[in-house]
């Protein structure tokens, strides 16, 4: 089965946890056990797993990469001036596989599922396709 999650980011740059909706579209088709693989379609957004416990961590992780690629840099060559969003998209990656076991999504006890917005503010798709067995 292939759902789609719509996400709209209110930032240039931002992560917005999807975690409860994946785990919604599991349990909502009854997956005991399987593989749900989740896709960002956008050359200018990611997916990344990690602690969602703490929001500051997501701050963090944003406010370092903002550091390490600048969205201004007279040495980038696309038109678009959004280079620095497709760099940090490649870094990230455009899907995470993740185990399901009785229903549930197997993460870590901190661990969270976030979508990662490079070029916002925008209307973004995510979809989401669930391996059953």
């Amino acid at each position: 089965m292939l759902e789609k999650l719509d996400v709209r980011t209110q930032r240039k740059t931002e992560f917005v946890s999807i975690t409860k909706q994946i785990q919604q579209i599991v349990k909502r088709n009854q997956i005991q056990s399987g593989i749900c693989h989740i896709y960002v379609p956008h050359t200018t957004a990611g997916i990344t797993i990690n602690e969602s416990a703490d929001p500051m961590v997501s701050h963090d992780i944003l406010l370092i990469i903002d550091e390490i690629i600048p969205f201004v840099d007279r040495r980038y060559q696309h038109m678009e001036d959004n280079s620095a969003a497709h760099v940090k998209a490649s870094l990230f990656g455009s899907s995470e596989p993740v185990i399901i076991e009785n229903e549930k999504l197997v993460l870590g006890t901190w661990q969270g599922i976030f979508f990662c917005e490079f070029d916002g503010p925008r209307n973004r798709e995510i979809y989401v396709k669930i391996l059953e067995g």
